[in-house]
């Protein structure tokens, strides 16, 4: 069975998640330079099959889009360009960095560890793809 994909995409960062073969479990993949995020996808869907990506859609408390939307949207349709086939699920990140910061004080995580924004970016991207699952389970 092919695998889902998450993208927590930013300015500075993207972090990245993926489901186990079996789309049960969401893991965290890695965190890359938003800059070099088409040629990191281009590797990972020549070797893993993938048959959907999510991507975040950034909202601000009242539903309405936030201040990053107008980046990401130049991102998804960067990313359509180049992957055409590629199914493209837009999913509302809102709290998502919040409950991955939580995640780390609730591991025990040091002051130090949780300033790593790479890891947050990540562990967001990894919440995106958990929730999806478990919503599309029921």
């Amino acid at each position: 069975m092919p695998r889902i994909l998450s993208i927590d995409y930013g300015q500075k960062r993207t972090g990245i998640a993926v489901t186990d073969e079996l789309q049960i479990i969401a893991s965290g993949l890695t965190t890359i330079p938003s800059a070099t995020a088409i040629d990191f996808l281009k590797d990972y869907f020549s070797k893993e099959k993938v048959e959907a990506v999510l991507i975040g859609e950034p909202r601000q408390m009242n539903g309405q889009p936030s201040e990053s939307t107008s980046i990401i949207k130049g991102f998804v349709t960067h990313f359509t360009n180049h992957f055409p086939e590629m199914k493209v699920i837009r999913v509302d990140e809102r709290f998502t960095s919040k409950m991955a910061f939580q995640s780390m004080i609730d591991n025990g995580m040091s002051k130090k560890q949780r300033q790593n924004k790479a890891l947050i970016d990540e562990i967001s991207a990894t919440i995106m793809l958990q929730d999806y699952l478990t919503r599309k389970m029921f």
